[in-house]
Order: C-alpha cells, then structure tokens, then sequence
C-alpha cells in the first residue's frame, strides 16, 4: 500500500499523517467533541489537499482515539446490567485486599462502573480447576432477561467465577439473554480469559459500558468515509500497539481504551530502531496529557494490565484496572491544555483538568478565561502567536497574560512572566516525577536514556525536561507534532490472545501446552489474518511465579512445539528472568515449585527494516536569520533567543542554544544549556553542550 493515512483524536487535538508515496503531509485540527468523526474528515480534507490526490485514493486507513478512555474517565457511558455468580455480587466494588495508602483513613477508590442494583448474581458454579461444580440457574437468569429488557438498559456484562478455566456458563448465560434483549453482550471470557475475578468483571463491565457508545461513533466514521468516497478498509490501532479490524475494535472496546498514546510508542521504537538505540525514554505531550514509556531493544514495554482514572497521582490500586495487553506507560494530566491554579496552601498546581478544544487556553480566543500550560507557553515567548499551528490560530498574548494575572500572578504577588515561568516549572518538575517514577519502578536509570519527544507540546518542554532528568541526548523526529498518528501507520496488524492456566513444571504436561498455545496461535492468527495476507510472526510468553507468589514475571518461550525435556529449559530461562528483576533467584530450597499462571501468544505480520542512520555531531553553524527575547529556565531571564526555520535547516548544521525551532506543528524549544544538530533523515539531535565537548 502506497498510500496511507493515520488519524488520532485527542483530548485537544485531532491529528492526521498521510504517507502518500512515500512522502509525508500532515496537519492538527481542533477536536470536534460533538461529533468526532468530523475532525477527522475536515483533516483529511487538509492533507488530500497538499497531496493533490481524493478519497477515493486512499488505500487503508488506521485510527486511534482516546475516546473510550474518556468514556471511563468522564461516566459517560450507557447503563449497563452485570450478571455475575452468586456470592459474587460485591467484587468489583470491594476490589482487593490492597491499599495503596496502607494508613490513609480517608481513602478515595474509583466508583465502580456498574451501581449494586443493577448487578444481578446468578446460581451456578464453575471450579478451580474448570469443572462444574453446580449447574447454572437457567430459569432464573430467563427471568433476569426479561427484567433486563424493561430496566431500561444500554448493555450487558457477564462475568462467572473461573470461567477463564470454563467458559461455558457464561456462553449459555449469553445465548439466554440474548434471546430476549436486542442489546450488546460482553462476556469476560471472551474480553479477558485471566484469572483474577475483580480485574476480570472490572473489564468486562467496562467493555461493555463504551461498547455502544464506540460501535456508534465507528459506524458513523464509516458511513461518513464511504460519502466522500473512500473504499479503502479501515483499521484500529488498540491498546497493545497492533492493528485490529473495526468489526473487533467494536465487539473489544476496551482493547483501544490506550490506542492513541500506544501509536506514540511505536513511533518512539521507529526512531530507536533507525538510529540503533537500545535504550529510549518516549516523552509524548499533547494538548490533554503527558505520556512516557521506556523502550528497550527497539521494543516497548508492555503489560498484562494497566489503570485509568486514578484518583491519586502516580498511585498504583488508586484506579480503575484493565486486564488487557497493553504498551506500558505513565500518564499524567499535563498537556499544552492542562489549566493552572493555585491551592489552598499558595502552591502553583497544573492539571488534570484541561481546557481541551472547547473553549481551549485563554490565548486561543474561543471562550476560555482560565490559564492553561499554552498560555505560560505563550507569555514565556515560546510561541509564536501569528504562526501557532501554522498560522491556523492567532493566539491573544494579552489574553494569556490576563489569565495567568488574574488566577495565578494576583494571588502571589507575580507578575505574568514570573507566574508564567512557576507554571512551566510544575507542569515540568511533574513530568520529571513521572518519568522517575516509571524508572524506578522497571529498575531503571531515567538518565541512561535517550529521549525521543513527540506531540505538539513535548518540543517545547524536552529540553528541560532533559535537564531536570540528567539526560544529555534528546532526539525530536521529523512530524514530532503528529507522531502518534505516524506511529499508527508504522503498527503491523498484531493481536495478543491470553489465557490463564496453572502449570506447575514438576508436573509439566507437553501435550496439554502445547494444545494451549495452538489454540490462542489460532486465536490470535485469526485477527491478524482479517488485516494482511503476508507471512505472520509469533511470540510466546508465559508469566511465572514461584508457588505462593502473588504476581508473576514475564518469561519469553521458544516458538516450537514442547516436550517434557522443555521443563529444564522453562524453569532456567525463568530463573534467569527472576534474577534480572529482582537481583538473585530464590534457588536450591526444596520443594519451592515454579509454575506457569498465564500464557500468551502474540502474532503479527512482519514488516521490513526501516533505514539505518548514524547520529551525526554537526559542525557547520546555522544562519540565524531571526531572534526575539524568550524566557530561559536554565538562567532565570529573558535572553535574546534564535529563530529559525526547521525546513531551513539542512543535515549536519548546528543549532548553539538558547534557540527556537518552528515548524508547522509544533516548535523546539533549546534551552541555553543545548544545542541542536539536523540529522540525516530530518530529526533535531538535543545535546547537552558539556557532553558534546
């Protein structure tokens, strides 16, 4: 396919990258939240455009959206029935036994999705270990479909005990209502077949809560492509990074819940990838949040689950868990729209609450009144208010400033510089937390990496944010502005099937596994297959743990069939894997068993190398045609700052900071304490000038 085009809507702004032939035409609209798909079409209108060609060229296109996770985050999902087994009723509102604030008397916890009237437990029990253990309560749960059907319902979700193990209540749980309601059914052995009930019923309700709100929207996206002309399939990139068919991303919602941050990381591991880099921190800020992710060996990092809406910052227990593959990341509420205050106790906050398109930051003349990061951005001279995104909003510096006086300036006896510098120095010293945080956590050194930085407000904080971190290299790819968008076309069509199963290795059945792992391979295959016709490449995975344990580690497995000598080579490769998270394994004590709790297959089609390129140290100066006074963090002033053109500058020149780099969808802020070298393949190398020397 030559030409392709990628479409992420965020929280700000809806951005859209066209690969046409091999060249790049890209542009950012405003997101329309009343109706979304119409940010998308008035994008592509732009960029069809610049490319001189019509719909009706377009071969594939790959979306991703933050909607469903705005959909949990704001409640603004339909009234869903829970029908779960008997005894059962409470889980996901008890949670577990975990606090994440041990001695907090006051803890606040997400509400659960669905209220205690509308879950309904049914008779019947699956075991442990799969077997019937009662009968399911048929009559009964034809009773509750018909109670369903005059509740005044918008979905349904279904969620028995172990039926990870054995699915088959909840399929005949489906077939009984479904004979009387014409509403969508998720069961979570189909959503997520892990074992853990509160993750589980907590997926499967939320599945279930967006799932007619995002067929909708798809179903609309669709019919409005189709008017304009457009044949071409349309794909959705989910939450693990891989491409997936609207029909799926529709009955799986929940699966895209992170799809628009997951293109990011992807663009970040394209950039790894072409520069040879093993280690990469991906800094992605756009118009709502802030995302970071660690890549290493090309790859992002990924897990079994992740959390939104967390009611304390960087807490992990304090959010709504789903149990789905995921590229894993930290998200926090600071993005170019996220609004400043000032709290109780005089301190500067920012975030989580965001302006988003509607009214949008002071400066952007739409009705908004109170001071967002953009407006700081503004006031610190870091924006050019004739040439923000591309001149397609004129931004009011007098309106900024009237802002940031009134609400932050006024109350601490600052005035809007100074109150715009404290501004950006928390909204950065919280990213700089997060991305510690996130290290630590993987057992990492934030400062062993190499930042990638992407989104329309990362350029403008990367460098100090580098600074604050202790990085001395940071890499702003070319279409920084729009990167996730670009990432999507870069995700091969890619699905991760799971299933949990206890397997202890002293008692390893080769047989039973491998009949396991052909049947998620077959699972996961299938998904691929509605995308590409090309050869298919698998990765195994089991997630392991010593008996007793209460979590697992991740364990790559050879792609063959096993045998029973296999157990020796499961349990050193799990040892080895211990060793690396947690120092030392716990080897040579007696009966201590190792089992397997979980497996899981990845597929996706293999796509080809991207070009190789040296980072190149630069010696030619740069012409500095421009320069205006621009607020410098690293001295604490105003200083007389370069401005040039990021198209102007050819491979090899050099950038001597304090400078600003523009482009049409975003600008690069050097702070005094950098430089900037354009590289071969058009990307701006950051580099901090005592490490360069």
């Amino acid at each position: 396919m030559t030409i392709r085009l990628g479409a992420d809507i965020g929280g700000t702004f809806t951005d859209i990258a066209l690969d046409c032939r091999g060249r790049m035409h890209s542009t950012k609209v405003l997101t329309n939240y009343a109706a979304p798909e119409q940010a998308i079409l008035d994008g592509i209108d732009v960029v069809l455009a610049q490319a001189g060609i019509g719909y009706g060229d377009l071969e594939i296109v790959i979306h991703g959206t933050t909607l469903a996770t705005n959909a949990l985050i704001e409640r603004r999902g339909v009234r869903t029935a829970f029908v779960t087994t008997e005894g059962f009723r409470d889980v996901i509102e008890m949670r577990t036994e975990s606090r994440f604030d041990q001695y907090d008397l006051n803890l606040r916890l997400p509400a659960p999705l669905v209220p205690r009237e509308d879950r309904f437990p049914v008779a019947g029990r699956i075991g442990a270990q799969g077997q019937e253990l009662q009968p399911l309560d048929e009559a009964a749960l034809a009773a509750l479909a018909d109670r369903i059907a005059a509740g005044g319902y918008g979905a349904v979700a279904i969620g028995f005990i172990h039926s990870y193990l054995n699915p088959a209540h909840e399929q005949r749980a489906r077939q009984i209502i479904a004979a009387k309601v014409a509403l969508p059914i998720s069961i979570s052995s189909e959503v997520s077949p892990q074992m853990r009930e509160f993750e589980r019923f907590n997926t499967v309700c939320a599945n279930a809560y967006v799932r007619p709100q995002m067929a909708s929207y798809l179903d609309r996206l669709q019919t409005r492509l189709k008017e304009q002309g457009a044949g071409c399939p349309v794909f959705m990139i989910h939450s693990g990074g891989g491409l997936v068919s609207v029909e799926t991303a529709a009955e799986f919602p929940v699966r895209l819940v992170e799809s628009g941050p997951a293109g990011g990381a992807i663009f970040a591991a394209d950039v790894a990838r072409r520069f040879g880099l093993e280690r990469v921190v991906s800094y992605d800020m756009g118009g709502t949040t802030a995302k970071i992710c660690l890549i290493e060996d090309f790859a992002p990092k990924t897990a079994r689950s992740f959390e939104v809406a967390r009611t304390t910052r960087f807490a992990k227990g304090s959010g709504m868990p789903i149990s789905i593959p995921v590229i894993e990341m930290i998200e926090i509420g600071a993005g170019g729209g996220s609004l400043a205050w000032v709290d109780a106790l005089g301190r500067i906050q920012t975030g989580p609450e965001s302006a988003a398109s509607e009214p949008g930051p002071a400066c952007y003349q739409r009705g908004g009144e109170r001071p967002a990061i953009t407006d700081a951005d503004l006031v610190l001279g870091k924006l050019d208010p004739e040439n923000f995104a591309g001149g397609a909003i004129r931004l009011s510096t007098a309106k900024a400033e009237a802002a940031i006086a009134r609400d932050v300036g006024d109350r601490l006896n600052l005035g809007p510089e100074p109150a715009a510098f404290g501004i950006c120095e928390v909204v950065d010293e919280n990213m700089a937390n997060a991305a510690r945080v996130h290290a630590v956590e993987n057992g990492k050194n934030i400062s062993d990496n190499i930042m990638v930085a992407f989104g329309g407000a990362a350029p403008l904080h990367a460098a100090r944010l580098c600074e604050k971190l202790g990085i001395d290299r940071c890499l702003i790819p070319p279409g920084a502005g729009v990167g996730s968008a670009i990432g999507f076309l870069k995700a091969p069509f890619g699905y991760e099937a799971l299933a949990s199963r206890i397997i202890g290795l002293s008692g390893f059945d080769p047989a039973a596994v491998n009949a396991l792992v052909e049947g998620l391979r077959a699972t996961a295959e299938g998904f691929v297959r509605q995308g590409t016709s090309g050869r298919i490449l698998c990765e195994i995975v089991a997630f392991m743990r010593y008996r007793g344990q209460g979590w697992e580690i991740p364990v790559p497995l050879p792609v063959r069939p096993f045998t029973a000598e296999d157990a020796g080579l499961i349990r050193a490769r799990f040892l080895d894997a211990y060793a690396r998270f947690f120092g030392r394994a716990i080897d040579g004590l007696s009966g201590l068993e190792i089992e397997i709790v979980t497996l899981s297959v990845k597929a996706s089609d293999q796509r080809a190398e991207p070009d190789r390129h040296s980072l190149t140290p630069g010696r030619s100066e740069a012409p500095v045609p421009l320069s205006r006074a621009v607020f410098d963090p690293a001295r604490g002033e105003a200083l007389p700052t370069a401005i040039l053109d990021r198209a102007a500058l050819a491979p090899g020149m050099r950038v001597q900071g304090p400078a600003v780099i523009v482009e049409r969808e975003t600008s690069t802020v050097v702070t005094s304490p950098f430089d900037a070298v354009m590289q071969g393949d058009g990307s701006l190398l950051l580099t901090r000038k005592e490490a360069a020397e």
